[in-house]
């Protein structure tokens, strides 16, 4: 055989056992990946409940602002701040037990 073969067919070897060996990881890899997005739905929904406290506390102000200045809309505040609130802490609590 030709040196130059030679070299070429030790390439194509080598080659072929590092992607053979480069395969065997992908179910644990995938797992891993898993657990690390599962993982980050604990702090999200905290995060989310806690936004919706303080868009909730922003809310009440604002309602009771409207109501002590005499607003005639006061009531339609009131129901647009408490359903924002509302949605998200369902949105939270549906996602995470949707994908949980």
């Amino acid at each position: 055989m030709n040196n130059q073969v030679k070299k070429v067919v030790l390439v194509v070897v080598v080659l072929s056992t590092i992607s053979a060996m480069a395969q065997g990881n992908g179910k644990a890899g995938i797992t891993e990946a898993t657990e690390m997005v599962t993982s980050y739905f604990d702090p999200a929904t905290k995060l989310i409940y806690a936004i919706g406290a303080v868009v909730g506390l922003i809310g009440g102000v604002k309602v009771y602002n409207k109501f002590s200045s005499g607003d005639p809309d006061t009531s339609k505040t009131a129901a647009s701040w408490f359903g924002a609130c509302i949605f998200l802490i369902v949105a939270a609590t549906v996602l995470r037990s949707f994908f949980l």
